[in-house]
């Protein structure tokens, strides 16, 4: 009955049939000529199954998916997402009422503290799974971060080369300059640095296994002796940097610490230095993480909204010289990557097991409808602690970019 009447009032756009495990049926919404194929069913396997949805469905539905407890009889996983996206983006926003900001910031709080301890076990937790997972989904430069579509019809390999030379456009890069990378993944923007510039990179990961593959990558690329990778904490880097980048690494920091990430950004930044912070962000407002992604996939993470970021920048005192906003280029990302895994599903399974390709699934599919519905998008903060120190225009972006693309056509031919 719970469920029955939050369906009733959730799905006003497409059709959802639910069979329970006595086989009754429950359909909410219906069919439309402007989304014929918005026409999912599910069955439950237990009584429990609907009563866990329902007074839960933000944990439970991705449990119930995770251990077969509900299954799809008409169309895929991403059928389920895309249908309750679209509903989501229908429906008013609530998230003003004066109860939904408290809790949440009490929320933020409570799970976002973040200390260097418990940053290293929430890394370890996601970044220090088998390198063979994300080869089987991630572009050949393992690139876990938004790709950039610059034209339409680009490969996902094509859109993350395009989202590096973006950022790397930004950075007003120059030879002999000192270049702090945080979070830097497996390594393939250091490397990239390195590559374009005469420099020298320090690249810093929480993630034992992601450092020892970009050693390793650095090594072969040749440019280890301008590639420097350490296991360390962005709390306890030490020196003096030209250029500062960070992509996809903000989402892991936590609200209560956002003051001290741009305290340091502004203490270990030169004067005439450039700093550029790619992250994941909410279109909305202050939010919570969702209870499975913060059980599952990414303890101790946050999705700010810029209204908690700017605060923070202000009080460091850096200049927020270039705001850009990346829209819809996650949900192709993740798009593709979805596909990929699905794709290499077996293969996956072969190292872990079913449960955990549900896990998975349950990840980019939904995190693909966040994108498309749910308001995220990526934001891009280019940072100085100078007025004068980039040009007053942005057409040094655009230039760069076509640059260094005319100069590798060249050197392909």
């Amino acid at each position: 009955m719970m469920l029955e009447r939050s369906l009733t009032r959730f799905i006003k756009i497409g059709r959802l049939t639910v069979v329970d495990s006595k086989g009754r049926e429950l359909c909410a919404g219906r069919l439309s000529e402007e989304a014929p194929q918005l026409d999912v069913v599910v069955r439950l396997a237990t009584r429990l199954t609907a009563l866990k949805i329902a007074l839960r469905p933000n944990l439970y539905l991705g449990e119930a998916y995770m251990d077969g407890s509900l299954a799809l009889e008409r169309g895929s996983l991403w059928d389920l997402f895309d249908l309750c996206g679209r509903n989501i983006a229908n429906r008013r926003s609530w998230q003003n009422f004066l109860v939904v900001r408290v809790v949440r910031a009490v929320g933020r709080l409570l799970w976002q503290y973040n200390s260097r301890s418990q940053s290293r076990r929430n890394a370890a937790h996601h970044y220090d799974l088998s390198e063979s997972l994300f080869r089987a989904f991630l572009d050949k430069d393992l690139q876990y971060s938004c790709a950039y579509f610059s034209k339409p019809g680009c490969s996902l390999d094509e859109a993350q080369v395009s989202k590096k030379r973006h950022i790397m456009a930004k950075l007003l890069l120059g030879p002999d300059q000192r270049v702090l990378d945080i979070g830097c993944g497996w390594g393939g923007l250091a490397i990239a640095i390195a590559q374009t510039q005469p420099v020298q990179v320090t690249a810093v990961t929480l993630s034992r296994e992601q450092a020892t593959a970009a050693r390793a990558r650095a090594r072969d690329a040749g440019v280890d002796h301008r590639v420097s990778v350490e296991l360390n904490d962005y709390r306890e880097i030490k020196g003096s940097f030209d250029r500062i980048v960070s992509v996809g690494m903000f989402e892991h920091v936590g609200s209560p610490n956002y003051r001290a990430f741009f305290r340091n950004i502004a203490s270990l930044l030169t004067e005439d230095g450039v700093a550029v912070v790619h992250s994941i962000g909410r279109a909305d407002g202050p939010g919570l993480t969702a209870a499975w992604t913060r059980k599952y996939i990414f303890p101790g993470g946050y999705i700010p909204a810029l209204s908690e970021v700017l605060p923070a920048v202000e009080q460091a005192g850096l200049w927020v010289t270039d705001v850009e906003i990346l829209r819809l280029h996650y949900a192709e990302t993740l798009r593709a990557w979805r596909e990929r895994f699905l794709a290499h599903r077996a293969e996956i399974r072969e190292i872990y097991d079913e449960r955990f390709c549900r896990m998975w699934e349950f990840y980019l599919a939904g995190s693909e409808m966040a994108f498309r519905y749910g308001g995220l998008m990526v934001f891009q903060l280019q940072l100085a602690r100078r007025l004068n120190t980039v040009p007053i225009t942005r057409d040094y972006v655009v230039d760069w970019e076509r640059a260094q693309a005319e100069r590798l056509s060249v050197a392909l031919v």
